[in-house]
């Protein structure tokens, strides 16, 4: 019997940190089949991105239309979408699949190096987050879609109310970036979930956004409620950070292998 088949759809990182790279080894590690649509092809190591090439619409919606035809998705993710006409395109192919979709909207990397055009912010806004099952911005990506700056944990509910608005299920606010324990703000607008992780003392970070949406996509697949799949990969990156390690010269990625290696 095949294993449930989790799609992807993002930018390729040459480094193997984020991007298409971390999504497969997520899927990998959890017990899902994963598959790619590559919507940009980055010159990307540890020390940032030193250049990137977005792929023609038409070559997104071939890659994406080939593997739901004829293999099947129980859960699609998508990543980097660095312009409003992919972001409307890919934004159209989901809303016509009958799957769970993780959205990620990806807007500036790890680095600081932008990958969203500032003119697709309002296709994220009005197209792809109304058909997303969940939403994982980070903080400066909340800021950006929203204008809500989240500054402390009380801040996290108010920025997650203004993302729902735009029409996902439901928003995981990833506060990472905030200071002391990392925490998490999951919500339908209704129930709420706070989830709490210790805070390792571990710069080796790359991809740690990829890696969490490919968690939580990998268990929606397999048939897990969205606070189950969330919880579950709030675990599973939490072990990856603290296993991350020294890659090249600058920021080291997690490590999706961590529980292989027991």
């Amino acid at each position: 019997m095949s294993p449930p088949r989790v799609l992807t759809v993002a930018g390729s990182d040459s480094g193997g940190g984020a991007g298409i790279q971390a999504d497969l080894k997520t899927m990998l590690a959890l017990g899902v089949h994963g598959m790619s649509v590559i919507t940009a092809v980055t010159a990307q190591n540890s020390l940032g991105v030193q250049g990137a090439w977005e792929l023609p619409v038409e070559a997104v919606r071939a890659q994406y239309r080939s593997v739901v035809d004829d293999i099947g998705v129980q859960a699609v993710k998508t990543g980097m979408l660095a312009s409003a006409e992919l972001v409307e395109a890919v934004a159209e192919l989901i809303s016509g699949t009958d799957a769970p979709a993780v959205v990620d909207p990806v807007g500036v990397s790890k680095h600081g190096d932008p990958l969203l055009a500032a003119s697709a912010l309002d296709s994220v806004r009005t197209k792809l987050l109304p058909v997303a099952t969940v939403a994982t911005p980070n903080l400066d990506e909340v800021a950006q879609l929203t204008g809500v700056p989240v500054e402390s944990e009380d801040d996290l509910r108010r920025a997650a109310d203004a993302v729902l608005e735009y029409g996902p299920r439901w928003v995981l606010i990833k506060g990472g970036h905030l200071a002391g324990e990392a925490v998490d703000l999951l919500t339908d607008g209704a129930a709420e979930y706070r989830l709490r992780a210790p805070r390792h003392d571990n710069r080796h970070t790359h991809g740690t956004g990829c890696t969490l949406a490919s968690a939580v996509a990998s268990g929606l697949a397999k048939g897990l409620s969205v606070p189950e799949a969330v919880t579950r990969a709030k675990e599973y990156v939490t072990g990856a950070i603290a296993a991350g390690f020294s890659l090249g010269a600058g920021i080291g990625p997690v490590d999706h292998g961590w529980r292989l290696r027991g």
